[in-house]
């Protein structure tokens, strides 16, 4: 296999596939708004979508600092998934009963993305063949079971546990002992998704100003180099980028993500690997990887490379490391054998935010008007669907237009969480942890053992995660 004649950066493979859009036109100076939207991802232009389509004569206003779908929303894996960072932590605080409501809720939301774009006439690959998480060692095979279980004591009466034959009659996977399979969850073309959402949210009235960085959010403000936009409520849907923004440096850290995607592969290539279910694939790794069969017959997969820049510094263009380029290419490797003489097309890399406790939230203050949605650690595709709704809820109630919600009354809803440390204590702490995830899953690859290693276990107290 060969990466000599790998596109490295440029965004990402989606938007080399369907093209950069035309950026539109920068604020042209001061305005005002009904509801001030800071960021053109899915987050900003789902929540823009839903409360227009509730409250029609609302003017709204999208800032975008490059063009919409440039972050996360534009080089994600396209997993469409019902998965939510925090729902363990949110059941010990508001009980287990209070984390069924959101996981139900997120299950829900997989069929809202697919109906609605259907019913908006956005075209964007979507491929409804559920989630497939994989074991491949014994002690990957226990985390397994283990999370197939818990998801069934959330709600999910429809989630499947197959041994290594039954695995194999769906995708062949080499070395795979089992998976767990959830109907919730499709395959998408990250770039054709949010690119038809900004079309169809501008045709319904919402101004969209990008090439427009916002510097500073204060309330009633949204501060650019252009101008001053002001708005009862503004609203900060910047995940990833967060830090850039005055005040925030430790808010959430962006977090990097890696991902390659294959030339198109032969059908011949195809009969040995099987995939005809299009399932999202995922596996049971501490460093984990996640991949997609596209619409034109690829393997895109991706995984942490490098995981975090000194100053929560983000690369613009998505240039990734050839050192990262080389070990997504192994892992594929590893997982298809029978792709070891493809080409690797393109390589790209991207942040997604982390907050401190690794669980996502949605918040509006009532008392300043700032709202803001993220810090989905990885899950943001569905996840910044039902954070939209639920910030469209939170402000009909605030306005008086509508009382509360069962979307408002979800327990990520307002949830507070500290910041992160200071540097240099940020980058070593984060590049200590993902090596010790990285020797785990080494360690539990030679080994017979079905526990899970020990230094794993510490990492992820210390992270926050568990």
């Amino acid at each position: 296999m060969s990466t000599v004649s790998t596109v490295n950066g440029g965004i990402s493979f989606w938007y080399a596939h369907e093209g950069t859009p035309s950026p539109r036109e920068p604020l042209p100076g001061d305005g005002t708004a009904d509801v001030c939207i800071v960021g053109g991802g899915y987050t900003g232009l789902w929540t823009a979508y839903y409360l227009k389509k509730a409250v029609p004569f609302l003017n709204i206003t999208v800032l975008e600092a490059k063009f919409c779908g440039y972050g996360a929303s534009g080089r994600n894996g396209g997993w469409l998934y019902n998965g939510i960072a925090g729902r363990d932590r949110y059941a010990r605080l508001h009980g287990h009963d209070a984390a069924v409501r959101l996981q139900r809720a997120m299950n829900d939301t997989v069929g809202e993305v697919v109906r609605t774009a259907d019913e908006e006439g956005i075209e964007a690959d979507i491929h409804q063949g559920g989630v497939l998480e994989v074991a491949r060692t014994p002690a990957q095979l226990a985390r397994l079971k283990d999370f197939h279980s818990v998801e069934i004591a959330f709600g999910e009466t429809d989630r499947v546990l197959r041994g290594a034959r039954e695995t194999a009659e769906h995708v062949r996977v080499s070395g795979a002992v089992g998976s767990s399979w959830t109907p919730h969850g499709a395959r998408l073309h990250p770039a054709k998704l949010v690119k038809g959402l900004a079309d169809v949210v501008e045709a319904l009235g919402v101004t969209i100003h990008e090439s427009t960085p916002v510097t500073e959010i204060r309330p009633k403000h949204a501060v650019t180099p252009y101008g001053t936009v002001r708005a009862p409520y503004v609203l900060r849907c910047t995940e990833g980028f967060t830090a850039g923004l005055k005040g925030h440096a430790r808010t959430w850290l962006p977090m990097n993500s890696s991902m390659i995607v294959t030339e198109p592969l032969s059908e011949t290539l195809w009969d040995t690997i099987g995939w005809d279910g299009r399932e999202t694939l995922g596996d049971m790794a501490h460093a984990y990887m996640y991949a997609q069969r596209t619409a034109d017959g690829r393997i895109a997969l991706g995984g942490r490379g490098i995981p975090y820049r000194y100053g929560s510094a983000t690369d613009n263009d998505g240039r990734t490391q050839p050192a990262t380029i080389e070990a997504l290419r192994d892992l594929l490797i590893r997982f298809f054998p029978t792709t070891a003489g493809t080409l690797i097309d393109h390589a790209w890399s991207g942040v997604l935010g982390v907050p401190r406790d690794w669980c996502a939230t949605v918040t509006l203050d009532r008392s300043t008007g700032l709202g803001w949605a993220g810090g989905y650690v990885g899950s943001g595709v569905a996840t910044a669907n039902l954070a939209a709704r639920t910030l469209r809820d939170l402000i009909q109630q605030d306005s008086g237009q509508a009382g509360p919600t069962e979307l408002t009354a979800l327990p990520w809803v307002n949830h507070k969480v500290r910041r992160w440390e200071p540097e240099p204590f940020r980058w070593l702490g984060v590049h200590t942890l993902y090596a010790a995830y990285r020797a785990a899953d080494r360690r539990e690859a030679a080994s017979s053992r079905a526990g899970t290693d020990r230094v794993a276990k510490v990492a992820d107290r210390i992270a926050g995660r568990h």
